[in-house]
């Protein structure tokens, strides 16, 4: 399954929700003001390693550069483009947007 997340780790709980409930093997891909919770030395980047162990991480690289995060991604998130989101939305049964 894949689960896109798309607020900022740093004004609701929905991706420490989505990385509690998602399960092993799954892909999470952050989009929006989600890709803030790729940002490593944060309150929020344990607990993305963590998860990273079990999961694919994933952030859209146009979300990441128009927020100036891009030099602190966390190590092993991978930063896809348009192309990549609609490729992992076609290879994957079913999709999980946490609102």
């Amino acid at each position: 399954m894949l689960h896109t997340v798309n607020k900022s780790p740093f004004g609701n709980d929905t991706l420490n929700s989505c990385l509690r409930m998602s399960t092993d093997g799954c892909a999470i891909l952050l989009i929006e003001d989600g890709v803030y919770g790729a940002t490593d030395g944060t309150s929020i980047s344990d607990q993305v390693k963590e998860a990273m162990k079990t999961k694919s991480v994933y952030a859209l690289k146009p979300d990441v550069d128009a927020r100036g995060i891009s030099t602190k991604v966390i190590d092993g998130i991978e930063l896809i483009d348009y192309a990549g989101f609609v490729t992992l939305v076609a290879d994957q049964k079913a999709t999980q947007s946490w609102l």
